[in-house]
């Protein structure tokens, strides 16, 4: 697994509505994400895990353009983001994240497009397992994936979260396309 040897890993609170995120991010970009309303403590443990020789410190100023931005799209008014991701993964990890980044804003894929799109349509949960340990909720789309039969399938977010943003999304397509 790649990691960072030594670098400032900054994080900061983002609120939107009744939502709490904790997010972090290095010189390189945004790294984390986490779902909403969840611990101090989860995003403290991934930190240590992945960053283990970074610096972990409070930076509301660093992570302000990352929190404007996401802010942005959660209330419809952004559809991609501009900033640089850092995330650390295993090759196939990285190799499924860089394809949910392929799936349009306001559509889904299944998990069995997203195995047959990398070359191995066999290896359908493995695919699930890589877009379940995505670090970076929202910007690194794992939301767009849906089941076969076109049901919601689990999210680390939850499904009411992974419900919204799909609406939003949605919307925002739909309110395009009239205009």
């Amino acid at each position: 697994m790649n990691q960072i040897k030594s670098d400032t890993l900054s994080w900061s609170r983002l609120e939107y509505g009744n939502w709490n995120f904790y997010v972090a991010a290095t010189s390189k970009g945004l790294s984390y994400v986490g779902e909403p309303n969840s611990s101090f403590g989860k995003m403290e443990d991934w930190a240590k895990r992945r960053f283990p020789q970074s610096e972990f410190i409070l930076d509301d100023t660093r992570l302000q353009s990352f929190k404007k931005e996401l802010l942005e799209y959660l209330q419809g008014k952004r559809k991609w983001f501009t900033f640089s991701t850092d995330v650390q993964g295993t090759v196939f990890q990285t190799r499924i994240w860089g394809a949910l980044q392929q799936i349009p804003y306001g559509e889904t894929w299944t998990y069995s497009q997203i195995a047959d799109m990398i070359g191995k349509p066999s290896a359908v949960r493995a695919v699930g397992a890589a877009i379940g340990s995505n670090p970076v909720l929202i910007s690194i789309p794992c939301h767009r994936v849906i089941g076969k039969n076109g049901t919601l399938t689990g999210y680390r977010g939850g499904l009411e979260m992974k419900r919204y943003l799909l609406r939003i999304e949605k919307q925002v397509k739909v309110n395009h396309i009239e205009k």
